[in-house]
């Protein structure tokens, strides 16, 4: 994987008029070698957010999760696709309700695997294996100046978020691992 190459054939299918469909072929195609992302990117050894691209109207990161890691529900008001090139990433899809949000159904991403998520999805996501988990997640606008929600994962009170409040919480997560 070359992934300057693979960012300028985002930033290019980004033009499209299905834009998000056009982006998720092309990370389909990544994720398909999963050898070759770990080689481009590195095997995660830590929580984190490696920024491969940004702009007004696209995102791109690779997110590696700590074996375990939850992160609890939240938005991203854009949409977003998601490929993962290493372990496995469960998401529960959560909906607006007259209670404020309630769980409606689970995806499980695995190796290889690329899915897309609409504007108004809200998503909880968990690493459920005992070993490290990597995607590359890439976004229909700029994912760290965007305000957003996330909910208390006890009491599902909704409260604010945006780039630096999750970048926090990958921290964090290496923090309790000690693995700073």
């Amino acid at each position: 994987m070359d992934v300057e190459r693979f960012v300028e054939e985002c930033v290019i299918a980004n033009e499209e008029a299905d834009a998000q469909a056009a982006i998720k072929e092309v990370l389909a195609r990544a994720v398909s070698d999963p050898g070759a992302v770990i080689a481009a990117l590195g095997e995660p050894d830590k929580a984190g957010i490696d920024v491969m691209h940004r702009s007004d109207t696209l995102t791109i990161f690779n997110a590696m999760w700590t074996p375990q890691m939850n992160l609890m529900p939240h938005n991203h008001l854009m949409w977003a696709n998601i490929g993962i090139y290493l372990g496995r990433e469960d998401n529960v899809m959560w909906r607006r309700s007259d209670r404020g949000i309630e769980a409606f159904e689970a995806v499980a991403l695995f190796e290889r695997d690329a899915a897309a998520l609409p504007i108004d999805a809200i998503h909880s996501v968990t690493n459920p294996l005992l070993r490290f988990t990597g995607g590359i997640h890439i976004y229909g606008g700029d994912f760290f100046d965007t305000a957003r929600s996330l909910w208390n994962p006890e009491s599902l009170e909704e409260e604010p978020s945006d780039g630096d409040v999750i970048k926090t919480i990958f921290e964090r997560e290496n923090e309790r691992l000690g693995l700073g």
